[in-house]
């Protein structure tokens, strides 16, 4: 009698050989992490940007030889670069207020920036922090801003002049203006900007004024203070050329409209690149300003 027989509903034993069993899980060995392919070198990266600035510089200058070949009266650039070489010769000479080196030129236009742009950071920054930090200053100069700051720069120019009747002192002060605010803006928004478990934190141990001010309202709003100056400079290197053609002087502003009005567009040309060049060197000292700044907020 078989096993079927005696115990109804049993089941097959297989042999033990055959038995399927499931995989015991063991220890696994851990992932190799992937791996990440090097980036590009940093001489590579200096090649790569030197290639495609070169090949901008290439497409300027194919450009403008283009548009001299169209244009007679507009000097090529081989002629313009001879010209420049004439006047960067001797860039310091000083024969006269109207007969001076084009750097020396240069050098009082960046005075006359500089100047208001001082006055513009030691009234805009403060100005910002104070309508950034309180509603009721917000309310009250935010509507003088907001009318005040779509005037063209060249329109006060006209105000300073007879306010102080004289054009190289009226200069500076159009600067200023020019250059408040985008300094009152950014600071501004900076101070808006503050996380606010910094000012829990402020609040918890209870700081006063100053100690708020100084570990609190300017590192965490500097940042954007550095970004409105950096936007002011610009501004203010530009406006001051349109006032200088103004106001005459010895500026580069003045040259160019005295070399335009004697058709000497070569050495128009000769300022515009020297101004642009100026113009680049304050941006991008501003720039490492701004990124200094950016690497010290990452690692407070």
């Amino acid at each position: 009698m078989t096993v079927h027989e005696l115990t109804p509903g049993a089941v097959d034993l297989a042999p033990l050989g055959e038995v399927e069993r499931d995989p015991v899980p063991g220890p696994s060995a851990a992932p190799e992490p992937p791996q990440l392919s090097p980036g590009p070198s940093r001489a590579r990266r200096t090649a790569t940007t030197l290639g495609w600035s070169v090949l901008g510089l290439v497409v300027f200058l194919g450009a403008w030889q283009l548009a001299s070949a169209h244009s007679p009266d507009l000097p090529t650039p081989g002629e313009t670069f001879t010209e420049m070489r004439k006047l960067l010769a001797d860039p310091f000479y000083d024969n006269g207020p109207n007969d001076k080196g084009i750097l020396l030129r240069v050098g009082e236009s960046v005075q006359r920036v500089f100047k208001g742009f001082t006055l513009a950071a030691l009234v805009g920054i403060p100005v910002g922090l104070l309508i950034g930090a309180g509603r009721r200053a917000w309310l009250a100069v935010n509507p003088v801003v907001q009318l005040l700051r779509p005037v063209s720069p060249l329109a006060w120019y006209p105000i300073f002049l007879t306010v102080l009747a004289s054009p190289l002192k009226a200069g500076p002060w159009v600067i200023f203006v020019t250059a408040l605010w985008p300094i009152v803006l950014n600071t501004t928004a900076g101070v808006a900007e503050i996380p606010q478990d910094h000012k829990d934190i402020a609040r918890v141990f209870r700081f006063g004024r100053v100690a708020y001010l100084r570990h609190v309202l300017i590192p965490d709003s500097l940042p954007a203070i550095v970004v409105g100056l950096r936007v002011s400079m610009g501004i203010a290197w530009m406006v001051i050329v349109a006032v200088e053609m103004l106001a005459g002087g010895s500026g580069i502003g003045s040259y160019v409209w005295t070399e335009y009005n004697a058709l000497n567009l070569a050495h128009v040309i000769c300022a515009i690149l020297i101004i642009g060049t100026v113009g680049l060197v304050l941006d991008f000292v501003f720039l490492r300003l701004a990124r200094a700044v950016a690497r010290q907020e990452a690692h407070a």
